[in-house]
């Protein structure tokens, strides 16, 4: 395995505590974790877990990143997938330019890069009618969700300018909608590969376009992801805060204030949003509001059942019970988490990114309560389902992290995939 003892948490959180000046007791102190938890992370004797992370950076006043060491450019390299971040960017920066109408950035940027085979491109002139732009922009929701990030990441730059191109030559709700899919598509890779400054400026983008559209939903679901970003940085009450104000928008459209009864779609934004707020309560250690959070989130899922297209949300009952494992393993409590994923029945036809995202939850839940040969199956079956986002997933690689740490001798099958993540 090669570098082992360099890449993992642990060490980075050593060398970030000691450029602040701090002792691990000195860290410790400003943390809720206890000395021995930190100095074995940093030893790579534990794992070191996302919460733990989080909370380090915050102390340390840097960026999660530094600590997770994303994005991992050298695998992105050997992948042939970091050429592709500069074409999604600087496709993202075309979002005020009026003069794209005539497509010729499109082309341009198509050329650039390569890209008018992945896009579909080439010799079209003319804006696309507005329904076949929209099909092409769930396509590449699709595409996401199957986890074929480098079709996507391929396909995008020029969808992004013909969509921009489109928006603003008949600036109807259904070109700013499309144009949001395609800047939340923009969003879902970045975050997937992690480059999550990226994935920020398309929150940005998404939060122009839905204004533009008058979309409430658009607008809501873009609260939804900004919570999570801050769910990731540790930073629960500006993430809460965020998951409120989603509400506030769909309520300010006519929802739950108003005497209609909601729309379908409305239900499942909202019961996204309990979803969301469910696991940022849980880093936060608020079991009481993980609970009621997980009660609103179910009880909307009665009424709308599985309903995975709807902002390709995939919510439902199946997504609830995997958000219940997901807080029951941010509040630590593994053994609860184990036993909630055994009950755990995914629908036929769930998304392979949502499938992977469970199993790297599960392997965790496993690894914690000792169960290392299931933990690596868990994580085996992840990389199965979707083999780029599980190479990219934090967890995953603290997941092995914590395997390698805890044997002495490892299977060549452990091996083998402590080597494929460039452990």
């Amino acid at each position: 395995m090669r570098g082992q003892q360099e890449e993992h948490a642990g060490v980075r959180i050593a060398h970030q505590r000691k450029l602040a000046g701090l002792t691990q007791r000195g860290l410790a102190a400003r943390l809720p974790y206890s000395y021995s938890l930190l100095r074995q992370v940093e030893e790579g004797r534990k794992n070191a877990s996302p919460d733990l992370v989080s909370a380090v950076a915050r102390v340390l006043r840097i960026d999660v990143t530094v600590l997770t060491g994303q994005p991992y450019v050298t695998e992105l390299q050997q992948d042939r997938l970091a050429a592709l971040i500069r074409p999604i960017r600087e496709a993202l920066d075309l979002y005020d330019l009026h003069d794209v109408n005539d497509l010729h950035d499109v082309n341009d940027l198509a050329d650039a890069h390569e890209l008018r085979g992945a896009s579909g491109q080439g010799e079209r002139a003319g804006i696309l009618p507005a329904a076949e732009l929209a099909a092409r922009a769930d396509d590449l929701c699709r595409m996401v969700r199957a986890t074929q990030l480098s079709k996507a990441a391929h396909a995008l730059p020029p969808f992004i300018a013909e969509a921009t191109a489109a928006a603003h030559q008949e600036r109807t709700t259904a070109r700013w909608q499309t144009l949001g899919s395609a800047y939340r598509t923009a969003h879902d890779i970045a975050t997937k590969l992690g480059f999550y400054d990226l994935a920020t400026i398309a929150l940005d983008r998404l939060g122009w376009a839905a204004e533009r559209a008058s979309d409430p939903l658009l607008a809501a679901v873009r609260q939804y992801m900004r919570a999570l970003s801050y769910f990731r940085e540790g930073e629960h009450t500006i993430g809460l805060r965020l998951i409120e104000a989603g509400h506030r928008v769909l309520s300010g459209a006519g929802g739950a204030d108003s005497a209609a009864p909601e729309a379908r779609d409305t239900l499942v934004v909202r019961g996204q949003l309990h979803l969301g707020a469910s696991v940022i309560a849980a880093r936060a250690h608020d079991n009481d509001a993980v609970e009621t959070h997980l009660r609103e989130a179910a009880s909307y899922a009665g009424r709308t059942g599985e309903a995975g297209r709807v902002h390709w949300l995939s919510f439902g009952p199946a997504n609830v019970a995997v958000h219940e494992v997901s807080a029951q393993v941010e509040l630590r409590r593994y053994g609860k988490a184990l036993e909630k994923s055994r009950g755990v029945r995914l629908p036929h036809g769930w998304p392979m990114s949502r499938r992977a995202h469970f199993y790297v939850d599960r392997a965790r839940a496993e690894m914690e309560t000792g169960h290392c040969d299931a933990a690596l199956e868990s994580v085996v079956t992840a990389r199965k389902l979707a083999p780029e986002q599980t190479r990219y997933h934090p967890g995953a690689r603290e997941t092995i992290n914590g395997l390698v740490a805890q044997r002495r001798r490892t299977p060549d099958s452990l091996d083998n995939m402590a080597a494929w993540l460039c452990l």
